[in-house]
């Protein structure tokens, strides 16, 4: 059986609490599910609880559901006391549910320290309910603050941060290309990569972080070289098909004249 904290189990939710710390992830699966579709604030420290110890990643999205549908005036108090566990997963999975619940009034709860998290996903998930939670005309202090994370992390984390100053639009421009003039290459390359895909949303996150390695590398002079160099090969290449269509034209036009004179 998957451990699960009972301080808190009384004997009517100790069916309940037993289930969700069976083995079998399909028991916990459905036993979250159930408890989501009948409501009952006496499940809340029983839901809370598992959230900090459940490894399934879908049973653990079910269960922040289930907690979605108790009375936010009993839930939102116990998972503010959450934000403040020493346990990671704990803190990473009361911001999922904060953001689940959808109160922007909560968004005083989403301190620096989160934002600045040790731990990767708690980090990811705090950046992501600040920008959904950002009160209007805080727009640019919370990127001035987000853009300091730049060059953190693999893949998974960058790509994640792109993604939230992204979302906060062109308020974040003015720190992005200050960040992309840091002495710190990966800081450099991150920024560069976040404000082409903010300006092409369809730009793949490896391309744009690929090509802003390379400008970063190249330096600013020796990259807007080659930036015009390209740009002129593709208007020399435009222009040579038209070239060719001018030249076939000429040539039969010359053909029907000769034609006429026989």
């Amino acid at each position: 059986m998957v451990p699960i904290n009972t301080t808190h189990v009384t004997p009517q939710n100790a069916r309940v609490t037993n289930a969700l710390g069976a083995e079998d992830l399909s028991v916990r699966l459905q036993t979250a599910l159930a408890v989501g579709s009948n409501p009952d604030p006496v499940f809340l420290e029983t839901l809370v609880e598992r959230c900090a110890v459940e490894p399934d990643f879908f049973v653990r999205d079910m269960l922040s559901w289930a907690l979605t549908r108790l009375p936010p005036e009993a839930t939102l108090p116990r998972i503010r006391h959450e934000l403040a566990s020493e346990r990671t997963q704990a803190r990473s999975q009361a911001l999922h549910t904060l953001s689940k619940i959808g109160d922007k009034s909560t968004w005083a709860w989403v301190t620096r320290d989160m934002l600045r998290d040790a731990d990767d996903e708690v980090a990811r998930t705090a950046w992501r309910v600040a920008v959904v939670f950002v009160p209007e005309g805080e727009e640019k202090d919370l990127a001035d603050e987000l853009v300091q994370q730049l060059g953190r992390g693999d893949r998974t984390v960058q790509l994640s941060l792109s993604r939230a100053l992204a979302d906060l639009g062109d308020v974040i421009r003015s720190a992005l290309e200050r960040a992309a003039e840091s002495s710190d290459p990966a800081v450099a390359a991150h920024a560069r990569a976040t404000e082409l895909l903010r300006q092409n949303p369809e730009t793949g996150f490896d391309v744009a972080l690929a090509e802003a390695k390379r400008m970063v590398a190249l330096g600013p002079e020796r990259a807007a070289a080659a930036a015009a160099a390209s740009a002129g090969t593709e208007t020399s290449e435009a222009a040579e098909p038209a070239e060719t269509t001018e030249s076939m034209e000429t040539a039969e036009a010359a053909e029907a004249s000769e034609g006429g004179d026989c």
